[in-house]
């Protein structure tokens, strides 16, 4: 590949990332089936299995470039750089247009009091812990346990307190693609959890090309590494949030749409960024400290203050301010921060 033109390299991305996608999409069905056989509340499920499992590009994206790093076949810098901007990219893109266009596509969505304290403060706090750590410019090793340690004890707090005030109502599959899905016997569930790590399998083979072209490509074009991730990867990688989002509200299933949404935002840092620093450390770029994780954290805050001034409602004309925000921060992302380190 070393020698293909860059067209026929982008081509190639692309179907990569297709297949990527798409292997996700369905390791998704299979889990999230998986979860609800075991009775978990669908708000439960899009917080802690969905959006785990919707982060499998960006969680698949990180091991691949760490392990890379590691063994020296990619450049920590141009690595770091490729799979934090995706990473965060993801995130902005999840947190404003993507849960702008799933609130205006749907006329109306209600977050209770209880999902913004138990689920939207821990996604803006884990927004400002990566900032935190990420300030001296590396994610070490440490910081990597003390992301992916906050994930691990956040999750725990959750089935807690699912098992605490689970009713049985909160498990009533409104949508007929997840019911469809949930296996009815236990042979089916490990045949469908046999088939998901196969599924991500192929995420990973598809991440490792995609890695390898990407690094091709901003050696040859000086683009920005993060940059790229943030425009592209970013928003290939939150495909599968945005699907299940929409299936979701599309079924009346919106402890589905608003867990996944929130949920990955949690997922993506504290798994993703975890998890890769805990294999090969990372460095740092500057734009993801000055501008990409402070205007997550900030939009994270304006949303979190517009539905308590709203009572928890978001309405189409907030999903435009959602819609415009994205916008915003990319135009002025590649006007002020074009390179890097």
């Amino acid at each position: 590949m070393e020698t293909w033109p860059i067209f026929s390299l982008s081509l190639l991305g692309i179907a990569m990332i297709a297949v990527l996608v798409f292997a996700a999409n369905l390791s998704v069905k299979k889990l999230v089936g998986i979860a609800a056989y075991f009775n978990l509340s669908s708000t439960f499920m899009g917080m802690t299995v969905v959006s785990l499992a919707t982060s499998i590009p960006e969680i698949t994206a990180h091991v691949t470039a760490s392990v890379n790093i590691l063994g020296g076949r990619l450049d920590m810098q141009t690595g770091s750089a490729i799979v934090l901007g995706s990473n965060i990219g993801s995130d902005v893109v999840q947190q404003t247009f993507i849960m702008g266009l799933v609130v205006f596509l749907s006329g109306t969505l209600y977050f209770r009091r209880y999902f913004m304290w138990k689920s939207m403060v821990p996604m803006i706090a884990s927004t400002i812990l990566c900032i935190g750590l990420g300030w001296d410019g590396i994610y070490s090793r440490l910081d990597g346990a003390i992301l992916f340690g906050s994930f691990i004890l956040y999750s725990l707090y959750l089935y807690l307190d699912e098992r605490k005030f689970y009713n049985a109502e909160d498990n009533v599959h409104m949508s007929e693609e997840i019911s469809e899905s949930i296996p009815k016997t236990q042979r089916q569930v490990w045949i469908d959890a046999g088939i998901s790590v196969l599924l991500l399998m192929v995420t990973v083979l598809a991440a490792s090309q995609v890695l390898s072209i990407t690094e091709i490509i901003v050696d040859r074009t000086n683009v920005s590494g993060s940059l790229l991730g943030v425009l592209t990867l970013g928003i290939a990688s939150a495909l599968p949030e945005l699907t299940t989002a929409l299936a979701g509200v599309r079924n009346k299933e919106a402890g589905i749409s608003l867990g996944t949404l929130v949920g990955s935002n949690i997922t993506n840092p504290l798994v993703g960024i975890g998890g890769g620093a805990l294999i090969s450390t990372y460095a740092v770029p500057i734009p993801l400290i000055k501008w990409d994780l402070p205007w997550e954290a900030v939009t994270g805050l304006i949303l979190w203050a517009i539905l308590w001034l709203n009572k928890g409602k978001l309405g189409r004309k907030e999903a435009i301010y959602l819609m415009a925000m994205y916008f915003i921060f990319v135009i002025l992302r590649s006007y002020l921060f074009p390179v890097d380190f």
